[in-house]
């Protein structure tokens, strides 16, 4: 019998963390790799956010804070959802959070008991049914096609509700796929949810990063709802691990009492640089996102000459979910190819669910040198298939 627990045995891992790990291997040995793999933006955090860490530090703010949150952080975020999207948040519903991953920690173990269901798109960010799981929630996967974008059918979600199902999760801009939810979107799974009495989960994390239309927070078309949200990819505060929960009224203090036994609470001057990133930094998430765009543009196409299908335009985040199977079946044995054999490090499908195999991740958080590069080795490595 295993010392180690069930639970602890059953977490998949995380695939492209492997993929990292051999790359850093190749590099040390004097191999060049164009990385692909890891959503981590290559910006340097906006100066102005940088600069109010420091002036906080040196203040004194390195001690902790209330369990919720600097209250100035909250009431910056409530302004923010005010000006972004003409919804009003009370700031006592905001939970600030150690990064967004501990936010979806709040939300599920306030919001599960073992053997409640949430649905989720497949394929999907692994750590959602990873955290559902781990709670003793049961993951529902509804798959979601390219050719839609990688939309829900509303049909199909209805089709999964059992008497179990508790929440459904929506991610937009969509990790892995790009793929974006729009109002009509969002407002009929906003019904969904208030005619069978469920709750939505909206990981909102890369607002900030869509290219086309108009981003809707789900709290324009419902107050049954949970929101995760950060710093991480819009502001360039990957390593900063900052980001907040959304909460309604009645499980803001269970999440509250959650932080204060496995988090305390959010690093103090970290926090006082996410009051500023919300106030001051907005032009320089305007200015990042222009350089993402212009590396989706050219990398699509790109992938296409090379021999990937590309259904629809990813219309946010930085990665574009592309069908590899003019290449291999296998998503992972592929992406094992193209680093040892191209070197190139790409994310393989297989890690975002069963939706995913076939299909590689690429992320363009790098330099449009590096991208150039990149598709250049898959293009010729294609060639001598």
């Amino acid at each position: 019998m295993s010392d180690v627990s069930r639970r602890a045995e059953a977490i998949r891992p995380f695939i492209v963390m492997d993929v990292v790990a051999r790359a850093k291997e190749l590099e040390a040995e004097g191999r060049d790799i164009v990385h692909f793999e890891i959503g981590d933006p290559d910006f340097p955090t906006p100066d102005v956010i940088v600069k109010a860490a420091e002036a906080a530090m040196d203040a004194g703010d390195t001690g902790y804070t209330q369990s919720l949150g600097l209250p100035d952080l909250r009431v910056a975020i409530t302004a923010h959802m005010r000006a972004a999207y003409g919804v009003d948040v009370d700031p006592t519903c905001i939970v600030v959070t150690q990064g967004t991953s501990p936010a979806m920690l709040l939300l599920f173990g306030s919001l599960l008991d073992p053997g409640d269901e949430v649905i989720m798109a497949d394929p999907c960010y692994p750590a959602y049914p990873n955290y559902v799981a781990f709670l003793g929630g049961v993951p529902v996967p509804v798959r979601v096609r390219a050719e839609d974008g990688f939309r829900f059918r509303i049909d199909e979600v209805e089709r999964a509700i059992t008497s179990r199902t508790k929440a459904i999760m929506v991610n937009s801009p969509s990790n892995p796929t790009g793929g974006v939810l729009g109002a009509a979107d969002l407002e009929a799974l906003a019904a969904l949810a208030e005619k069978h009495g469920l709750w939505l989960a909206s990981d909102e994390i890369y607002h900030g990063l869509q290219f086309e239309g108009t981003e809707h927070t789900v709290l324009e078309f419902t107050d049954r709802a949970f929101v995760l949200n950060g710093f991480s990819k819009a502001y360039a505060m990957t390593g900063w691990r900052l980001g907040y929960l959304i909460a309604p009224p009645q499980f803001v203090r269970p999440a509250e009492k959650i932080q204060q036994n496995f988090f305390l609470c959010a690093n103090h001057f970290v926090q006082v640089a996410g009051t500023t990133a919300l106030m001051h930094a907005q032009a320089d998430v305007a200015r990042m996102r222009g350089f993402y765009d212009e590396r989706r543009r050219f990398l699509v196409p790109a992938l296409r000459d090379a021999g990937l299908t590309v259904a629809t335009e990813p219309l946010g985040a930085f990665y574009v979910f592309a069908d590899a199977r003019a290449w291999g079946s296998d998503s992972v044995a592929l992406a094992s190819r193209l680093l040892e054999e191209a070197g190139v490090a790409v994310a393989p499908g297989a890690d975002f669910g069963g939706g995913g195999e076939g299909f590689l991740r690429f992320s363009y958080a790098t330099s449009l040198d590096r991208i150039r590069e990149g598709v250049t080795r898959l293009a010729r490595w294609a060639g001598n298939l």
